[in-house]
């Protein structure tokens, strides 16, 4: 069967799209050399989300599976602090106000904001330092991987607040980072979990010192656009849904997958580069 070019420029028209231009209203946008920086921007209250800054990023994220110049993000806070949750003026009060069905409204909408995040195709990469609480520890563990500082306090604080452990995906995700004991222990008690015991329970990739943080998880980005970016999106995407699977029905999806992987010109031009004894240069398709 013969697609009409015609068709396929509509497709790739509607869809694909740069992000390098992209004009943040509620946070700091970078994009270069395939790596997008976020950076939470509001150090006077530790970069606190607002309802917008929760859509906005719920919104972005979702964009981003359709973006054609960014295979790798970067999440940090400014001003020494990654984020510091809810902003209790903004969200917590109003909250509290709020009828059941307005409630789920929010939470969904919060909810969201980790299934997009977990759904775009780019690894993100949380640079982690001092503060990172309640919504901001969520987004760093929703994250792909991520390097804090030994001065980090992640805190999952929600039991602090008179509300359950279960926010935003965090009984489902934590546990398969940290354990089952470990991520009980932080859901229950709400207390902060330091950068040497996050690296150790393996919350934490590595640590790096606090004027380093941010260089080091975007030099660990640009590692990953250098490579396979198709490849990794099928890793990211394998990742996210084999937790439902059983052993057999992974088993045939990473077949799959890696089939369709083995059908890219980055997989001829890892063999080529293999036979001529010299490093592959990948494209990302």
């Amino acid at each position: 069967m013969t697609i009409d070019p015609t068709l396929m420029q509509s497709l790739e028209a509607g869809n694909r799209r740069p992000m390098a231009g992209y004009a943040a209203r509620h946070f700091q946008w970078d994009c270069a050399a395939g790596v997008a920086t976020i950076t939470l921007n509001r150090p006077e209250r530790k970069n606190p989300l607002t309802f917008d800054s929760y859509a906005e990023l719920r919104d972005l994220f979702a964009a981003l599976k359709h973006a054609t110049d960014v295979h790798a993000v970067v999440l940090t806070g400014s001003g020494g602090n990654f984020c510091s949750g809810g902003d209790v003026h903004e969200i917590i009060g109003p909250l509290v106000q709020l009828p059941a069905p307005e409630l789920l409204m929010f939470t969904r909408m919060t909810g969201d904001l980790v299934k997009t995040m977990r759904g775009c195709p780019q690894p993100i990469v949380a640079a982690v330092d001092g503060v990172c609480a309640g919504a901001g520890a969520i987004m760093a563990m929703a994250s792909d991987l991520r390097l804090g500082t030994a001065r980090s306090k992640t805190a999952f604080l929600f039991n602090r607040v008179g509300l359950a452990g279960c926010d935003m995906g965090a009984c489902a995700i934590l546990p398969r980072i940290i354990g089952q004991g470990r991520a009980s222990e932080l859901l229950y008690t709400g207390r902060s979990m330091g950068g040497e015991e996050g690296e150790r329970w393996g919350f934490f990739n590595r640590l790096a010192a606090p004027e380093a943080v941010l260089a080091e998880a975007q030099a660990l980005a640009a590692e990953l656009v250098a490579g396979p970016t198709f490849a990794n999106g099928i890793t990211k995407t394998m990742l996210h849904h084999e937790w439902a699977m059983t052993l057999e029905q992974a088993i045939e999806a990473e077949a799959q997958a890696q089939a369709l992987c083995m059908l890219t010109q980055d997989f001829r031009r890892a063999y080529e580069a293999f036979a001529a004894k010299r490093r592959p240069v990948f494209e990302g398709n």
